[in-house]
C-alpha cells in the first residue's frame, strides 16, 4: 500500500488535563460521583459510524459498575469507613471513567471522521487499555469493605472476568473502511479516478451523505492541520481534504452560494473595520490584519505584500520610522504569524495564510492532494464548460471554484492552468447578481497567485470585465471585490502602471470610495493607495478628484485617508500640492486630535506642502492660531517619525518668519509668542 496509516499523526483532541487528576472529594461525594459518572456512561449510545463494537463493550461494563456503585452508595451510612487503599482505588476509578466518557464522546462527535479512521488501531488499543485499568482496580479493591449483596457481588465477579479476558481488537467494518480510503488515496496519487460507487459506499458508511456533512468534515480536518507541527503529517491530512472535496463535488454536486461566506482576501479586510484587531497584528501601511508579517532592516514589522509594494515604488526608507533601509531583505516573523493565526481561530475569523511556493499553511501538497485537486477542477470545468447548465447550477459551480481558489496556491495554480479564467469571464455580467459576486470573487482569489495575475491580464475580456464590475457592478460586494482584484494585480509593478493609465479604473475606485459602504470604501482606498505610489498615476488621481474624495472620507476612515493624502502629495507634484492646499486647516485639526498614525501622515503632508508649495502656503499655515504650540507638543510626545517631521515643519516656519519684514513679521512673532 503506497499510503500507510502510520503516517498520520496522533489526534488533536485529548481528554482534558482534569481527567488525569484526583477529584479531591470527600468519600461520600466521591462515591456519589462514581455512581453518577458510571450511570452517565451506561446511558450513552455507541458512535453511529466508527468504534461501535469497542464502545458498546465498554459501555456494558460501565452499566454493571453503576449497579455496584449504587449499592455501595446506598449502604454508605452503615459503613464505618473505607481504608486509604480503597479510597485511592475509588479516585483512580473516577479518573478512568472520565477518560472512558471522553473517549466515547470523542469517537461520537469529536471532529473529523476520517481523522479518527486513520488511527483505528491506536484508538482501539486505548479502549483495551482502559478496560484493563478497570479490571486492575476492581481486583485490588478490597471485597470485604464493599459489603455487597450476593447478586451484586456476582455481577462484580462477572465484570472482573470480562475485563480480564478482554482482547484488543479492531472492528472489521472499521478496518475495511480504512483500507478503502487508503486505497482511494493511492489511486488518486497514481492519477486514477476513484470509482464513484465505491466513493458513495465508503462516505455513506462514514456518515457523509450530503454536501453539508462533507463541508463540516473539511472544516474539522482544517482545524487538525493548525494543531500539527510535523510538516509531513500536515501534508498527509491535506490529502484527506482533497479526497473529501472531490467526493463532495462528484457525488453531491457543487455547493450553494451563501452571502455569509467568508475567507476571501477582501472579506478579511471587511471585518477589520468592525473587529477590534490588536494594534500589533495590523500592518502599519494598510492597517489591515497581517497575513505574512515580515521584519525589515529597522526592526519594524509589515505585511509582506505591503512592504514589497512600498520598496518597489522606489522608497528606501522604513515607512514607520523614516530611517533608511540599509538592506531590503525581509525576514519572516513566524512567531507573530502564529499568534495572529491563533487569535483568528479563537474568534472563528478566517485567516488566509500568505502565499509562497508552498501550499496550505506553508506545507507543500503531497501527490495525492495535488491530484485530487486536479480531478476536482477537471470535474467542475466539465460542468462549467458544457454550456447547458441552468443558471443556478452554474452559480453553484462558480461558488465551488470560489471556495477552492481560496484554499492554497496549488489549488489556484490548478484552476488557472486548467483554463478556468476564460470560462469565468462569461459570468461577470450584472444580469445575475449572485453569480457576478461569486465570479469576481473567484478571480480575486485566483489573482493572489502571481502566475494567475498574468493570466488575468492576458485573457481577453478578463481585465475589462473586472473593471466593468468595479464601475457598474450589481452589488457593493461585487464592486468591492473588483477593487480588491485591482489591488492584487498591482502587486506586479508593470501591471500597476498599466492599471494606473486606465481612467475607468481610477474613476471606478474613486466612486466606490466616495459612495460605497465602509467596507467597500476601505477596499477602494487600499487600491488607490497602491496606485498612488506611481508618480504618473498620482497625477491622474489628482486630476480625477482624489483630494476631494479623501476629504469626504477623512472622518470615517482617517488613517487610510491621511496615508493616501501623504502619498499623493509626495508623488503628485505641484498640482497635487495646490489641490491639497485648501485642506491645510483640516490637516492641522488632525495634528490636534488624530491617532499617532494620522498625525504622522498629516505632519509629513504639511512638510511637503510647505517645502514645495512656496511662501504663500507657508503663510497660510502660519496664520492658523496655536500652530506652534501644536508642533511643540508633537515634538515632545509624537512618534519618532512625527518628532522629526514636526522639527522640520518648525524650521520651515521659522525660516519663513525670518524672511518677513515690517508689520507682517511683527504680527507673526506676536502670534507665536502668545501661543
Amino acid at each position: 500500500m503506497a499510503v500507510s496509516p502510520t503516517i498520520f499523526p496522533q489526534r488533536r483532541r485529548r481528554p482534558s488535563p482534569t481527567s488525569f487528576l484526583s477529584p479531591q472529594l470527600s468519600t461520600i461525594d466521591l462515591l456519589r460521583s462514581l455512581h453518577s459518572l458510571s450511570s452517565e456512561i451506561s446511558s450513552l449510545n455507541p458512535p453511529r459510524f466508527l468504534f461501535k463494537r469497542n464502545s458498546a463493550s465498554i459501555i456494558r461494563k460501565c452499566s454493571v459498575l453503576s449497579i455496584i456503585f449504587e449499592e455501595i452508595f446506598r449502604q454508605i451510612n452503615h459503613l464505618i469507613s473505607f481504608s486509604p487503599s480503597s479510597v485511592l482505588c475509588f479516585e483512580e476509578m473516577f479518573i478512568v471513567l472520565q477518560r472512558i466518557r471522553a473517549l466515547i464522546e470523542d469517537c461520537s462527535n469529536g471532529g473529523s471522521k476520517l481523522w479518527i479512521l486513520m488511527q483505528i488501531e491506536s484508538i482501539s488499543s486505548t479502549f483495551h487499555e482502559l478496560t484493563l485499568d478497570l479490571w486492575t482496580l476492581l481486583e485490588i479493591l478490597p471485597k470485604s469493605e464493599l459489603n455487597l449483596s450476593e447478586d451484586v457481588d456476582e455481577l462484580r465477579d462477572l465484570v472482573i472476568k470480562q475485563c480480564k479476558e478482554d482482547k484488543s481488537f479492531v472492528d472489521s467494518s472499521d478496518n475495511w473502511l480504512r483500507i478503502e480510503v487508503l486505497s482511494m488515496l493511492d489511486s488518486i496519487k497514481r492519477e486514477i479516478v476513484p470509482d464513484y460507487s465505491k466513493l458513495a459506499e465508503v462516505f455513506t458508511k462514514l456518515g457523509m451523505s450530503d454536501s453539508t456533512s462533507c463541508r463540516e468534515e473539511i472544516e474539522w480536518l482544517e482545524d487538525e492541520i493548525q494543531c500539527q507541527n510535523d510538516e509531513k503529517s500536515k501534508s498527509e491530512v491535506i490529502s484527506l481534504i482533497g479526497l473529501v472535496r472531490y467526493t463532495k463535488c462528484v457525488l453531491f454536486g457543487a455547493s450553494s452560494s451563501s452571502s455569509s461566506f467568508s475567507g476571501d482576501g477582501n472579506l478579511r479586510r471587511n471585518f477589520s473595520s468592525e473587529t477590534n484587531i490588536p494594534v500589533d497584528f495590523r500592518c502599519p501601511i494598510t492597517l489591515d490584519l497581517m497575513t505574512d508579517p515580515v521584519v525589515v532592516a529597522t526592526g519594524q514589522t509589515y505585511d509582506r505584500t505591503s512592504i514589497v509594494l512600498w520598496i518597489e515604488s522606489g522608497h528606501n526608507t522604513c515607512p514607520k520610522t523614516g530611517q533608511n533601509l540599509v538592506h531590503t531583505n525581509l525576514i519572516p516573523n513566524r512567531a507573530l504569524k502564529s499568534l495572529i493565526a491563533m487569535w483568528c481561530r479563537e474568534r472563528r475569523i478566517p485567516y488566509a495564510a500568505a502565499e509562497s511556493s508552498e501550499g496550505r499553511n506553508g506545507v507543500a501538497l503531497n501527490k495525492a492532494a495535488l491530484e485530487a485537486t486536479k480531478m476536482t477542477v477537471s470535474f467542475l470545468l466539465g460542468k462549467l464548460g458544457s454550456g447547458l447548465q441552468p443558471i443556478e447550477m452554474v452559480n453553484r459551480v462558480v461558488y465551488e471554484f470560489r471556495v477552492l481558489a481560496k484554499t492554497d496556491s496549488d489549488s489556484r495554480a490548478c484552476i488557472g492552468e486548467a483554463g478556468a479564467i476564460p470560462l469565468l469571464v462569461r459570468y461577470l455580467s450584472p444580469e445575475y447578481p449572485k453569480l457576478q459576486v461569486n465570479t469576481v470573487t473567484t478571480i480575486l482569489n485566483l489573482s493572489i497567485l502571481e502566475a494567475n495575475k498574468g493570466r488575468i491580464m492576458e485573457t481577453d475580456g478578463a481585465l475589462n470585465g473586472v473593471i466593468e464590475v468595479l464601475r457598474s457592478g450589481a452589488t457593493w460586494e461585487a464592486k468591492a471585490n473588483a477593487a480588491a482584484t485591482m489591488f492584487s494585480l498591482c502587486a506586479v509593478n508593470a501591471y500597476r502602471k498599466k492599471l494606473g493609465k486606465k481612467t475607468r479604473v481610477i474613476k471606478g475606485l474613486l466612486e466606490l470610495a466616495r459612495e460605497g459602504p465602509i467596507s467597500s470604501k476601505r477596499d477602494a482606498l487600499v487600491a488607490i493607495l497602491t496606485l498612488a505610489g506611481d508618480r504618473e498615476t498620482a497625477g491622474r488621481l489628482v486630476e480625477c478628484g482624489v483630494v476631494d474624495v479623501v476629504k469626504d472620507v477623512m472622518e470615517l476612515l482617517p488613517e487610510e485617508a491621511m496615508t493616501i493624502m501623504e502619498t499623493v502629495v509626495k508623488k503628485g507634484g505641484f498640482v497635487a500640492i495646490a489641490a491639497a492646499s485648501h485642506l491645510i486647516g483640516r490637516l492641522v485639526a488632525v495634528l490636534r486630535s488624530g491617532t499617532d498614525r494620522t498625525k504622522e501622515s498629516a505632519i509629513a503632508t504639511l512638510v511637503i506642502i510647505c517645502r514645495k508649495g512656496g511662501a504663500e502656503l507657508v503663510a497660510e499655515l502660519a496664520r492658523i492660531t496655536t500652530i506652534e504650540m501644536v508642533i511643540w507638543e508633537l515634538m515632545g510626545t509624537g512618534t519618532a517619525r512625527t518628532k522629526r517631521k514636526a522639527a522640520s515643519l518648525m524650521r520651515i516656519l521659522r525660516r519663513w518668519a525670518a524672511g518677513l519684514e515690517g508689520d507682517v513679521l511683527e504680527e507673526f512673532s506676536m502670534t507665536m509668542a502668545i501661543h
